[in-house]
């Protein structure tokens, strides 16, 4: 049976101070690229908010059409909201949907809209009639220095167009 000598034993149970600032480093590195790279930038994000609409709107279009009611969508800055009209009570606020009230992430804004080609600053509403397609608008939301141009054509087709489009460019059906 051999004798090991006390400085040769605690070297063998732990680590030194150096390495572990070394793992301490390599953990922090780590973790800073993958939070990186999990954070969608601003162009993104605005595009799946802008997809997300697109989709709610063309679902109101579509419940308008089978439910025979009128759904109308507004918008205050950051937030917007879906209404069905009653016969009895007029304009309800749709709550129990998909088509609830939502807030859009911090920074980002819908900026304006122009329904049938003409401006409308201090109103954004658009109705989804029951009997056929509704008006051609547009709506252009922001977040930093992205811009998206959400469009309705007067066939009904809501489309994307990126950085506040004039329609020249590709459309990415929605």
């Amino acid at each position: 049976m051999s004798i090991k000598h006390p400085v040769t034993r605690a070297i063998e149970r732990g680590f030194t101070l150096v390495e572990m600032l070394v793992v301490l480093l390599i953990m922090g590195l780590l973790i800073g690229l993958v939070s990186a790279s999990a954070q969608p930038d601003d162009r993104a994000l605005l595009r799946l908010e802008v997809d997300r609409l697109a989709q709610l709107m063309d679902l109101a279009a579509t419940e308008a059409q089978l439910s025979g009611k009128a759904i109308a969508w507004t918008a205050t800055g950051p937030a917007y909201r879906f209404w069905k009209l009653s016969e009895d009570l007029g304009w309800l606020p749709i709550v129990d949907d998909v088509l609830r009230a939502r807030t859009l992430p911090p920074g980002m804004t819908i900026d304006g809209m122009r329904l049938e080609n003409v401006r409308s600053p201090e109103r954004m509403r658009v109705e989804f009639t029951p009997y056929g397609p509704a008006a051609s608008f547009s709506v252009d939301m922001s977040l930093g220095n992205a811009r998206y141009t959400l469009a309705n054509s007067p066939i009904g087709e809501v489309r994307v167009l990126p950085q506040g489009g004039t329609g020249d460019e590709k459309f990415a059906r929605r």
